[in-house]
């Protein structure tokens, strides 16, 4: 990559579809799950340059000091506008810098995943004054391109024009030539300096400038980049949708500013917090956006927005009286503000379709439909799942012995769909990313440890009358599975780790093994971690239950307690630990050996977290969810935790585990 090209960053917009929010925050600063817009913008640019200029007009001294105190500030050249100067006059105004060479140009209220080098690359390439980064985007499809990619023409009327009919004919073939097409700028593209002479001092566009230098002969060509993800977060559903992408991309519902507040409020389908945020009057929210205080807005409120007294009506704000509460879906708040958004824009799916939901690592399909006014979450298997029969199954007995499942609410057998209630998007998981006091997590999950101990004794005397669970049972054989699972996925998959002579390993896995297989098996969830549990009005219930085996009982435990998506504090750990102890020792009627269940849980452990890093390798590498990738820090911490109590039994193994890198 040649090291001479410069980038601009265009960061003087007034943002004015976005008010109110942009009087007080400039679009650049908007924040994306606690990052700003400008700063993602710049960590890409910087991967091909470390000479970057940026304008700015409205609201610039707030974009300046953050300039200036970010990693940024000794490689960004800062250009001033007053007045401001258009897409072509902040070019212009930066001629001194850009005249050097080669310099890409990029909204500054754009956000992709555009291969901004390839782009580069690829205008190198060619003789053109300008290369343009174009895609198909029909409502902003306005340049008119030849065959060979070079531009013809910049035009200017609504893309919905051309549904209509004009003399018998579609509109858009009156102005469409035979062998062009139509495509929408990205708001980025490549230029050499001597476009600079092409535009005036001055206010200018730099559309006009492409006009001209084609027309004095010059090649403004493009690259389709078209199947890239692109949004311009000019307007509030473009930016909550960008929002939406960001936690989907992160393999999340909600975002929390670690310094934000969020007490007792209820929580549903996506929601980010940002830093600053402050709502003491809501109760609950719903694919909301908090964002910090706006001040008040002079004048009448704009189209959309309006004060929160008007729109919510007084609600019971807990059993303690303390006061008001607001119940909030499908809006960007700002304290006094409430910007109302479309759901299906928010959450980019079809108007009347329904909402596809879950991050995680099955491939099943589950969507949420509303009906009589309830909302239920509809299932369709793959044909050759055969965890569609588990799955239901298994959720009639668990219902039956009261193991906190959905409900099931139809079963079509045939095309192996079914339709189940919904518990919500909040997850133990996301319930713990909310600031909670030591004695809340404990009290959440001494619940939860009252549902394993249910799991692990009532069901478990019952099995018998669910032979499809009662046969399924983790043995030899699926720890084996697991263990492999663990160097093929995880070891060597995603660590590359080299291994000279397997025998040794295979001997310890084979010994691993038949301990786990030894001790007496209970029903098992079998992925009993935070991911799987929901909680809905501050009640746990359990998903994803269909993988459930006749197991060891240690296994769930571990699963839970040493769970790499949501760590548990030593302290508080240690007190649940004895209260589920406890507990089985006086559900169990005196079976349950406590010696036996501290021994078999170390080993339980160790199987666990072999299990979950090789999950985590398999879900990133095979199926593309590049998000599970996050979470193998902590689950090889927590393995390298597991392995030193019993590194004598298993010397070859901790080797091997001590020698993966975290």
């Amino acid at each position: 990559m040649n090291r001479h090209v410069t980038a601009f960053i265009l960061s003087a917009g007034l943002g004015e579809r976005l008010r109110p929010i942009t009087n007080h925050i400039p679009k650049p600063l908007l924040p994306i799950l606690g990052r700003p817009v400008l700063e993602l913008i710049l960590e890409k640019v910087l991967s091909f340059t470390n000479t970057i200029g940026i304008n700015l007009h409205h609201k610039k001294g707030l974009i300046a000091e953050y300039i200036n105190n970010s990693p940024f500030k000794d490689r960004a050249n800062i250009f001033y506008e007053e007045p401001i100067l258009g897409t072509g006059g902040a070019l212009k105004n930066a001629e001194a810098l850009l005249s050097k060479g080669s310099f890409l140009v990029h909204n500054g209220d754009i956000l992709s995943d555009i291969d901004l080098k390839r782009l580069i690359e690829f205008h190198k390439s060619t003789k053109n004054m300008a290369t343009l980064a174009v895609h198909e985007c029909p409502q902003f499809n306005s340049l008119e391109i030849d065959g060979n990619g070079f531009l013809i023409n910049v035009l200017s009327f609504p893309r919905k024009w051309e549904s209509r009919k004009f003399g018998g004919k579609d509109m858009d073939s009156c102005f469409r030539r035979n062998d062009s097409t139509r495509k929408a700028f990205t708001g980025i593209a490549v230029y050499e300096p001597e476009f600079l002479k092409f535009l005036p001092l001055g206010v200018s566009s730099v559309v006009d400038a492409w006009l001209r230098a084609k027309d004095a002969g010059y090649k403004i060509g493009t690259m389709d980049v078209s199947g890239c993800y692109w949004t311009d977060i000019g307007t509030p559903s473009a930016y909550a949708a960008a929002v939406v992408n960001a936690l989907r991309v992160s393999g999340e519902t909600i975002y929390i500013h670690p310094d934000a507040e969020c007490g007792d409020v209820e929580m549903d389908g996506y929601a980010a917090i940002e830093k600053g945020s402050t709502f003491p009057r809501v109760k609950s929210l719903r694919n909301c956006i908090i964002l910090p205080v706006l001040p008040p807005h002079p004048g009448p409120l704009p189209q959309g927005e309006r004060e929160l007294k008007e729109i919510s009506p007084p609600l019971t704000g807990g059993d303690k009286g303390e006061g008001e509460g607001f119940s909030f879906e499908n809006c960007i708040l700002c304290q006094d503000r409430k910007i109302d958004l479309d759901e299906s824009e928010m959450l980019g799916f079809p108007k009347g379709e329904s909402p596809l939901i879950g991050v995680g690592g099955s491939d099943r399909k589950y969507y949420r439909r509303r009906k009589n006014k309830q909302s239920e979450v509809f299932v369709r298997y793959a044909q050759n799942d055969a965890d569609f029969r588990r799955h239901i199954e298994f959720t009639k007995f668990f219902r039956k012995h009261n193991i906190p499942v959905p409900e099931l609410m139809e079963v079509d057998y045939e095309n192996r769909t079914a339709v189940f209630e919904d518990l919500g998007d909040i997850s133990l998981y996301s319930w713990c990313k909310c600031k909670q006091g030591k004695r809340q997590i404990e009290e959440m999950y001494r619940k939860i440890l009252h549902i394993l101990l249910e799991l692990h004794t009532t069901a478990t005397d019952r099995a018998s009358e669910c032979p499809m669970l009662q046969e399924r049972v983790f043995d030899y054989e699926h720890a084996r599975w697991e263990t492999d699972y663990f160097m093929k996925e995880f070891a060597v998959g995603v660590k590359s780790f080299k291994i000279k002579d397997t025998t040794e390993l295979k001997d310890e896995f084979h010994k691993l093994a038949k301990r786990v297989d030894f001790f007496p098996k209970a029903i098992i969830h079998r992925d009993f971690q935070s991911q799987n549990i929901m909680v809905k009005k501050g009640v746990p219930r359990l998903i994803d239950y269909q993988g459930a085996r006749m197991g060891l009982p240690a296994y769930d435990v571990a699963s839970i307690l040493w769970d790499p998506y949501a760590r548990l504090e030593n302290s508080a750990r240690e007190t649940l630990l004895d209260f589920y102890i406890q507990q089985m020792n006086k559900k169990s009627g005196g079976k349950f050996k406590e010696a036996d269940f501290i021994e078999f849980l170390k080993v339980c452990r160790l199987q666990r977290h072999m299990q979950a890093l090789g999950a985590y390798g398999f879900l990133s590498s095979k199926k593309g969810k590049k998000y599970f990738l996050k979470h193998i820090p902590e689950g090889l911490k927590l393995l390298k935790e597991d392995i030193l109590p019993v590194k004598a039994e298993y010397p070859t193994l901790f080797e091997l585990i001590s020698n993966l890198k975290v």
